[in-house]
């Protein structure tokens, strides 16, 4: 495995929550605080940390900012096959009272378009692992997909697959067949944002490879701006994907990983019941995934976080 950076390198202070006053806020989910400017939303990545549908009490260092450059990285990457809603990352440069934050918001905002997001969740499937693990010993398929007999944790499938999840208010996302998603949003659409899927994690997938990591599976939000579909919110980055070394792979099991992984294995091992009260987390368990989160960021767009 990849050795991740000493934590050393990561910022000492962690931002938790931000409270813009003269700003309005319009939501503050999991990870990000999102406040209305108008014709944009100005989305902050925090260092929130959230686990088994629970927002943890331990910040991560670097996180939010890891989260929004690499998002950043991929909306430019990805360009040719799929308009991102992302505006400018510039928080100097940002429209009105936004722009006296500049130093708070530097690396981890995003000034963007506002879209009428569609509810569901568009995961992409190259190995199996986690959920559709579970899912494929229960029923021999994942959303409806049948797959082959015999396979193992975290095999490669024969290729990557669309696994749509139902995108929760609250709670935890469920996964959904196809012909329900067609339901939910149409059969056009539902195809549109299937293909689309399958083509940023194919793009997505290689360059990965080409720097020794396993984009095992991935999720995608997508909303519409003036009609067109537009890709959303955060893109390939270890809160919303799993980030496999290639060099440490083994099927059959569990993977060494450079994202979220790290800290649900550790809950996992204190035997935690998922259910408040949340614990907080380990100064090396917090130090190890700044690191990890940090060390993702520098493979796949091959410099160090700024």
């Amino acid at each position: 495995m990849t050795a991740p950076r000493p934590a050393k390198e990561a910022s000492l202070a962690v931002v938790l929550q931000t409270d813009l006053a003269d700003l309005r806020l319009r939501s503050r989910g999991k990870v990000r605080d999102i406040y209305d400017l108008g014709e944009l939303l100005l989305i902050v990545a925090t260092d929130r940390i959230s686990a088994f549908d629970y927002v943890l009490p331990s910040g991560i260092p670097d996180k939010g900012r890891v989260l929004t450059q690499l998002s950043a990285f991929w909306f430019e990457f990805l360009h040719g096959i799929v308009d991102g809603h992302l505006v400018s990352t510039d928080s100097r440069a940002f429209p009105g009272p936004a722009s006296k934050h500049a130093d708070l918001l530097e690396g981890r905002s995003m000034l963007v378009h506002k879209a009428r997001m569609f509810p569901v969740e568009c995961v992409v499937r190259g190995y199996l692992a986690g959920s559709g693990y579970k899912e494929y010993l229960e029923s021999g398929a994942t959303s409806g997909v049948r797959l082959p007999s015999g396979l193992r944790d975290s095999d490669r499938l024969p290729e990557p697959i669309f696994t749509p999840a139902h995108k929760a208010e609250s709670g935890h996302d469920e996964n959904i067949s196809f012909d329900r998603m067609v339901a939910t949003v149409g059969k056009e659409t539902a195809r549109t944002l299937r293909d689309l899927s399958l083509r940023i994690y194919a793009a997505g997938a290689e360059r990965a490879e080409e720097r020794g990591i396993i984009v095992a599976d991935t999720k995608f939000e997508f909303g519409e701006v003036d009609g067109k579909i537009v890709l959303c919110d955060e893109v390939l980055t270890p809160d919303s994907s799993r980030f496999w070394p290639k060099d440490g792979y083994r099927p059959g099991g569990g993977q060494p990983s450079l994202d979220k992984q790290f800290v649900r294995d550790y809950l996992d091992s204190i035997g935690w019941d998922r259910k408040p009260p949340v614990p907080g987390l380990p100064d090396e368990i917090i130090e190890g995934t700044s690191a990890r989160y940090r060390e993702i960021y520098r493979i796949l767009t091959g410099r160090p976080l700024s």
